[in-house]
């Protein structure tokens, strides 16, 4: 087993949670501005991954998208959180904080054995 592919599955199962993170911190965000922040912080993720990530989070009415004029080229879609995506995020945040504790706690009681 190759732990790449591991790792690759722990970014995939936090990146709502960052996305939905990265919207809500700008208020409204661009898809290009999302995937620098991502690059920023070492999780790479690809237009390729995260426009049907966009996507999904739409149509399950937890973001919304307004067109906005682009200075040299087609308009935009900048992407904000609606009151369920807010809700969401806010319990997503609850969960994170619940796994990471369990997961703390878990590996730090087999390290000491």
């Amino acid at each position: 087993m190759k732990i790449e592919n591991t790792k690759a599955q722990l970014r995939k199962g936090a990146l709502e949670l960052v996305v939905l993170s990265i919207i809500q911190q700008e208020e409204e965000a661009y898809p290009t501005d999302i995937i620098n922040s991502l690059k920023k912080a070492k999780l790479i993720v690809v237009e390729g991954t995260l426009y049907p990530l966009l996507s999904r989070l739409k149509n399950g009415a937890l973001l919304k998208y307004t067109w906005r004029e682009s200075q040299g080229g087609p308009p935009r879609k900048y992407y904000s959180l609606t009151e369920d995506g807010e809700a969401f995020l806010t319990e997503l945040h609850s969960s994170w904080r619940d796994l990471v504790d369990a997961v703390d706690t878990t590996t730090k009681s087999l390290s000491l054995s």
